[in-house]
């Protein structure tokens, strides 16, 4: 694009905007596989004879592999070069997306789902690092990061619209068939257009036992949440995970700070802005999580919505996301330091969900539930935009890669233990509902109307939850997070951290 007074950086990539056009279709591509299959599950399932047992590792298999990996992915991305690493990821995530369309068995889809799972711990970290490193003016940061918050937060919404639409008109193959088109043309663009700055690599040694005790404690504790879901918290095996991830995570963290080389260096971990996006984010996508799960059953199965309107309906969310993100965000992330964003942004959100917590079966949704997307939408995109930005600023050009995949853990985790979490207090709260008032419906009529009760009485129960969630990460984000606003110079690279009132003035990194 033309060089104007706002976009005309020295040394930077002329072609970092056309760069940005692949890194945001990979980021699309992995957001949208994280909804768009819950969609065509039920076909899926009724296809290829998977089990009612079984149909979870559908999910699950994917969310063990994608999040156990992600560290290991990030460190390879600093290790092999974040280009190579983000090409290597697409071809893999397309390649396994083929053989999920072309499943002939509960076994080849399971494998497939998993080999996604892997080759997305490839490609979401070198994306977000990618981004980091090429976009090293303030200005320019904040739109590039305005365009991929928007991404990351609504894109799961569009998934829903897309995977309506594909398992209604055509087949719930082409939910993963799809990918293939994306994954091709980010391809081809990452490696015909995206350069990567020198010197970024981090050729130091792999750190084995990080890699082994990391990914084994991610993954014990993703499925630990995963279980908690189906077997209930006081079940044996489920608590057994939660300890073994525990023991396992607190050895990797022993284990970080005594080695040469680690695997994720501390320094990323116990930067107070850093820690405090981790954190805040994690605990913001566990509240976004339950709000898809019951808002998409409480459109199709109270509302009796089809998966296309279902799709539509949440509409409002992503139209508000993309407002936050790309105008809210963008334009005042280079005036206000990040705390003044992304607080008011958690508690505009809560206020949306806490309009959801007066759901009846008969609410309007145009009376009630757009309104409350519209709200949470917007708060949602003010906060993620200035979040992924400063996950990665001041971070050294060589640890950006681990850095990165640590934003994908806390969202991968808090997804896991949202759903898990807000799905159990849920059920709970109908199940109480049910007994209490199940002996007032005598006709058939009357019982409908109370099942159907008690399932809206458990999703505000739960979201009652997930307001306070937000609450806690406002919190969180306002006290923890103390860096400034950017300066009219560069922020990426390495710097020192930031006090709540100073400019943060970090040098360019080298192209």
């Amino acid at each position: 694009m033309p060089k104007t007074p706002d976009t005309a950086v020295t040394g930077a990539d002329p072609a970092r905007w056309k760069a940005l056009v692949f890194i945001a279709l990979a980021q699309l591509m992995v957001v949208l596989d994280a909804t768009i299959v819950n969609i065509a599950l039920p076909s899926a399932q009724q296809d290829l004879g998977i089990s009612d047992a079984n149909r979870q590792w559908v999910i699950t298999a994917y969310a063990l592999a994608f999040g156990g990996l992600l560290l290991f992915g990030g460190r390879i991305a600093d290790l092999w070069g974040r280009k190579r690493t983000f090409v290597v990821g697409l071809v893999g995530f397309a390649a396994a997306s083929a053989l999920g369309g072309a499943a002939t068995g509960e076994a080849m889809m399971l494998g497939a789902r998993a080999l996604q799972g892997v080759f997305g711990a490839l490609l979401a970290p070198a994306a977000l690092s990618l981004l980091a490193v090429t976009f090293t003016d303030a200005k320019e940061r904040a739109k590039a990061f305005g365009i991929y918050g928007a991404i990351a937060g609504g894109g799961g919404a569009v998934g829903l619209i897309l995977g309506g639409f594909l398992t209604e008109y055509l087949d719930w193959r082409w939910t993963f068939y799809v990918n293939i088109p994306f994954a091709v043309v980010a391809a081809l663009g990452a490696y015909f257009v995206i350069r990567e700055p020198a010197g970024g690599r981090n050729r130091s040694p792999l750190d084995i036992p990080g890699v082994f005790l990391s990914t084994l404690g991610l993954v014990a504790l993703v499925y630990g949440f995963t279980r908690a879901e189906t077997e209930g918290w006081g079940d044996t095996g489920t608590i057994g995970l939660f300890v073994g991830s525990a023991v396992l995570l607190a050895a990797f963290v022993a284990t970080e700070a005594f080695v040469k080389h680690p695997l994720l260096p501390l320094r990323v971990l116990t930067d107070r802005n850093r820690g405090g996006i981790y954190l805040s984010l994690g605990l913001a996508v566990i509240a976004m999580f339950g709000l898809f799960l019951f808002l998409t059953y409480y459109l199709q199965v109270v509302k009796g919505y089809s998966p296309v309107m279902t799709g539509f309906a949440f509409l409002p969310m992503i139209t508000g996301m993309i407002v936050g993100s790309t105008q809210i965000g963008t334009r005042l992330m280079t005036r206000v330091p990040a705390r003044l964003l992304m607080a008011p942004g958690f508690l505009t959100a809560g206020a949306g969900m806490l309009l959801l917590t007066q759901l009846e079966v008969d609410t309007s949704y145009a009376g009630l539930i757009l309104p409350a997307q519209l709200l949470l939408g917007l708060g949602m995109g003010t906060a993620f935009m200035p979040a992924m930005s400063l996950a990665t600023l001041g971070v050294d050009p060589k640890d950006a890669g681990v850095a990165s995949a640590m934003v994908n853990t806390s969202q991968q985790v808090g997804g896991a233990i949202g759903t898990a979490l807000l799905n159990t207090i849920a059920a709970s709260a109908t199940t109480a509902y049910l007994t209490d008032h199940a002996a007032g419906a005598t006709t058939p009529a009357a019982q409908k109307l109370v099942q159907l009760q008690g399932m809206v009485e458990g999703y505000t129960a739960a979201i009652w939850w997930a307001v306070g969630i937000l609450v806690v990460s406002a919190g969180i984000a306002f006290a923890l997070i103390n860096a400034g606003k950017p300066g009219p110079g560069a922020v990426a690279g390495s710097g020192a951290g930031t006090g709540a009132d100073d400019e943060v003035r970090i040098p360019v990194v080298a192209h």
